[in-house]
């Protein structure tokens, strides 16, 4: 098993949603400056995290940039930079990727973000539609590991029309690409593409059948993939503990925050997103032993937690690992305090065989 950790660029808090502020007795939000982000990927690469996830999009500070700042404020930590293939030239995404392994000394691994929802996507200039943007990202991955192979590589598609693609050096070495979609259109992209698949933490059946159809996928292919889990956690030192935090959380949110996402979630374009939005529509949130959908309610993304006593959480994270899952990208609220809160009270479990 290999665990990351996240990187907060939108800011972090106590709290799931900025709303929730309102009904503590201060404001705890942390402004994503680089002297907190510094402090946070120390925290993960103290307790163990191999990488950290850095996310995409208009409310977060700039992947690259961001990451390549914080290479001097850490040793061996790698930065999983997540980057959206369809706003840059698929050749310059090539150079940049080659240029950090290098100043970074290997440090570097890609999380290529297909797309947002279409009103994300036309803020910076994109309109194609959601199948359209996974046929675009198949030719951009195409073009890229193309540039990297010492050979100048051309391509005239439907999307990119590249002639003599290449770098000065190939990156050494060659960044892991991991990438997620639940879609129709997002799997084979996925399977023939992607080094790591990355789902949502949804129910462990849930989660085996996306796994199954990617692998088959990726056996017609002639590959051989590894799989990725993005889920939050909430660990505790006893069960009661951990869901009372949980339940504070969603205490915490106006009730109007909650009926605007459940009205934005209705609208989505995306299938991982349709998925994780259905989990909060049940009797329980608990929508399997320790899996809970609180997350899911008021935040667009990764949407469930584990929840439960270390022990427990150690025992979820093992399930998933006999499905597959290789890859086990965590976050809580605060980063900075549930980094050490997982690393220093559920990786030993992991590590030692307890779970």
């Amino acid at each position: 098993m290999r665990f990351h950790w996240f990187l907060p660029t939108s800011g972090d808090s106590h709290d799931i949603v900025s709303g929730g502020q309102s009904r503590l007795a201060a404001d705890t939000s942390r402004p994503p400056d680089l002297g907190y982000l510094a402090l946070v990927a120390k925290a993960a690469e103290r307790t163990g995290f191999e990488a950290v996830l850095t996310p995409t999009g208009t409310f977060c500070e700039d992947s690259w940039i961001t990451t390549a700042a914080l290479l001097g404020e850490t040793e061996r930590l790698k930065f999983l930079v997540a980057f959206r293939p369809g706003l840059l030239s698929p050749t310059l995404a090539a150079q940049m990727a080659a240029t950090y392994q290098r100043i970074s000394g290997g440090r570097l691994a890609l999380n290529v973000v297909t797309g947002g929802e279409g009103e994300e996507q036309r803020r910076f200039g994109d309109h194609l539609g959601h199948d359209r943007r996974y046929a675009r990202t198949a030719e951009f991955l195409e073009v890229v590991r193309g540039a990297w192979a010492g050979i100048p590589y051309t391509n005239r598609g439907e999307f990119f029309d590249v002639q003599g693609a290449t770098v000065r050096a190939a990156p050494d070495p060659i960044p892991p690409i991991f990438f997620g979609g639940s879609s129709p259109a997002a799997l084979p992209v996925a399977a023939r593409h992607a080094d790591t698949y990355l789902t949502w933490g949804e129910p462990p059946a849930a989660v085996a059948a996306k796994l199954d159809a990617v692998r088959t996928l990726a056996k017609d292919a002639g590959r051989q993939l590894t799989y990725g889990i993005r889920l939050h956690v909430i660990t505790r030192d006893t069960a009661d503990e951990a869901w009372r935090v949980a339940r504070a959380l969603i205490a915490r949110v106006p009730a109007a925050e909650i009926e605007a996402a459940r009205r934005q979630f209705a609208r989505t374009e995306s299938e991982g997103q349709r998925r994780m939005a259905a989990l909060t529509t049940g009797d329980s949130l608990e929508v399997s032993p320790n899996l809970w959908a609180g997350f899911g309610l008021v935040r667009p993304g990764a949407g469930t937690a584990l929840v439960g006593s270390h022990a427990e959480v150690a025992a979820r994270i093992a399930e998933y690992q006999a499905l597959g899952i290789d890859h086990f990208i965590l976050s809580g609220q605060p980063h900075l305090e549930e980094a050490y809160r997982f690393g220093e009270n559920v990786l030993p479990l992991l590590t030692s065989g307890e779970s």
